[in-house]
């Protein structure tokens, strides 16, 4: 006998997984080595403040996954939970690229472009699984309306992959480490989906 998914359940779990992700920030506060007390209080602040509002982000995207669809099988089942498990360790490697804004000696360029690399991988994968996410949606949704929302987002998301192993891309050729270029790289992301918002909207002439 087949059973439906119940999606509360799925979503209930979803959100514990990134209540946990916040508490591993919270328990990792401090943990750098520091001749200055008040050094350590400040990086740390500021790594977890921008940490954890990149999973308040991440949670907000995953929640509007479930806001436009109720479609749910196993294959999004399979993909979100391989999105949990990048979200868990994603905030880390953001932390100590953060981190390695403040250090003055140790970071190599080897160093920094790893972290970059790292960085874009999770970052990659994320958007990867909102994208297969929404695609899958996309593909048994009936509904019209819903399924063009659906495709945009799919295109949407997959923009943000294609960003990101473009950063990982200059990263592992160690261009423009000493001004960041690999980070900068993430600024396209904004003409890069208005345009395919245009593009999308005049396409299926949608208002």
């Amino acid at each position: 006998m087949k059973f439906a998914h119940n999606i509360s359940r799925i979503e209930a779990f979803s959100d514990a997984v990134f209540a946990f992700a916040a508490t591993l920030l919270v328990v990792s506060l401090g943990v750098e080595n520091s001749d200055s007390i008040i050094e350590v209080d400040f990086k740390s602040f500021i790594s977890f403040a921008v940490s954890f509002f990149v999973l308040v982000m991440l949670w907000y995207l995953h929640y509007n996954f479930f806001r436009r669809t109720d479609y749910m099988d196993n294959t999004i089942i399979a993909i979100n939970a391989v999105l949990l498990f990048v979200v868990l360790y994603y905030v880390f490697p953001l932390k100590s690229l953060i981190n390695s804004w403040f250090m003055t000696k140790g970071m190599t360029p080897n160093k920094l472009a790893s972290l970059f690399e790292l960085y874009g991988i999770g970052f990659a994968l994320i958007f990867l699984c909102l994208s297969l996410m929404y695609f899958r949606a996309f593909k048994k949704t009936r509904h019209l309306e819903q399924a063009m929302t659906l495709l945009f987002y799919t295109r949407h998301f997959a923009i943000f992959v294609a960003v990101a192993l473009l950063s990982i891309g200059v990263a592992y050729v160690q261009i423009g480490l000493n001004f960041g270029l690999p980070g900068i790289i993430y600024s396209l992301l904004g003409p890069f989906c208005a345009l395919h918002s245009y593009l999308f909207f005049k396409k299926f002439k949608i208002s």
